[in-house]
């Protein structure tokens, strides 16, 4: 076995990292992923979770709920420890400020794997992003990325269970917010990625015809005030369309693939957003499906390609959380992770290629 999985619903810290530490037990760990609730403590969680795994690179991410092998958690921690044969090399950086040049963290993934960043096969190397939740700079840093890297980086915002106050990072023994975590796996096993949401594309179109990028904010659909043009595609009045939010959300669609734009409000005309959308966009109108038969197929592909599956770590966005409460549907959707080693969390937003919301991205291992 070169993947294992713990958890813990300890209240007290320290009770919850010794329980992480027993049930992993022996296992020489070179790697080790945490997910924590906001309940804890993050320099505490941080400290003990580097210490308890004395020889691994250790990192994570505070949440907004907790995924573990078959279940849907809340105020727990949930691990991942990787063997040297199924991770053979590990690198982490931490960008401890959003607003500066990233060129530092790649100048180190350089001459740690003696190789330049445009050189790297996105087929031997998988990176990891983990970044605040509240910072409004995933797109910023995604980016950035794309602009050093072929490598693809995959991940997901760090959460405060919804109280939407601070949210943290953690490496190597310390927590950071306004900050991320970004590493870069050369795994020793095959690894394959998976993008899924729950959408399907509606006929209605909504080109974006003025916004503020910096504040998510959009001004105008199709010339008109944003919010009466989305009432409008929907079919009903400024007031009711809240009520929609979660159920048609609007989706930039390449190839047939929504990519998720979630609305957060309505602020006067215009509509603020949990994902940054460009003026001269074209969107549409999006309506929800089935999240339990789409997840389902999204795995049954994934195991087909890498025939099986020994690990999976899954960035699931807090609104598929909050949806799946809404539909009585937690203990359907764990279960379709329980014959895996699975670790993840609640989002406040997913990362691959760029930043979306409403989706799931894993990092799924042979």
């Amino acid at each position: 076995m070169h993947i294992m999985t713990a958890h813990s619903a300890q209240s007290d810290i320290r009770e919850a990292v010794r329980d992480i530490r027993s049930q992993i037990g022996d296992f020489a760990a070179r790697l080790v992923i945490f997910f924590a609730s906001s309940v804890f403590p993050p320099d505490m969680a941080a400290r003990l979770m580097d210490e308890a795994f004395p020889g691994a690179e250790t990192f994570g991410c505070s949440t907004a709920g907790e995924i573990v092998s078959g279940r849907m958690l809340t105020n727990s921690i949930v691990a991942m420890a990787f063997s040297r044969q199924a991770v053979k090399d590990a690198k982490v950086e931490v960008l401890e400020d959003l607003g500066m040049d990233s060129h530092r963290a790649f100048d180190s993934f350089e001459r740690h794997f003696n190789k330049t960043m445009a050189k790297m096969d996105p087929r031997q190397y998988v990176g990891i992003i983990l970044i605040d939740g509240l910072s409004g700079k995933e797109e910023l840093v995604m980016d950035r990325i794309g602009d050093f890297t072929n490598v693809n980086f995959i991940g997901g915002s760090a959460g405060d269970d919804l109280e939407f106050t601070r949210t943290f990072v953690f490496a190597n023994g310390r927590s950071c917010t306004n900050s991320a975590v970004l590493a870069i796996l050369e795994p020793g096993i095959e690894f394959s990625l998976i993008k899924t949401q729950s959408f399907c594309p509606l006929p209605q179109k909504l080109v974006v015809t003025r916004a503020n990028e910096a504040t998510r904010e959009i001004m105008e659909f199709n010339h008109k005030p944003a919010s009466a043009a989305y009432a409008e595609a929907l079919r009903t009045s400024i007031a009711d369309a809240p009520n929609h939010f979660m159920h048609n959300p609007v989706g930039l669609v390449f190839e047939g693939e929504p990519f998720v734009r979630s609305p957060q409000q309505i602020k006067g005309d215009s509509m603020l957003f949990y994902c940054g959308v460009k003026e001269g966009i074209e969107l549409n109108l999006l309506e929800s499906t089935d999240i339990i038969a789409d997840t389902k197929q999204a795995l049954d592909m994934a195991r087909s390609e890498l025939g099986g599956i020994s690990g999976i770590i899954n960035f699931n966005c807090i609104l598929r959380t909050l949806e799946l409460q809404q539909k009585g549907l937690t203990l359907e959707y764990g279960a379709l992770f329980s014959d895996v080693p699975t670790i993840g969390f609640s989002t406040y937003g997913e990362q691959y290629i760029g930043h979306m919301n409403q989706t799931a991205t894993m990092l799924v291992f042979r």
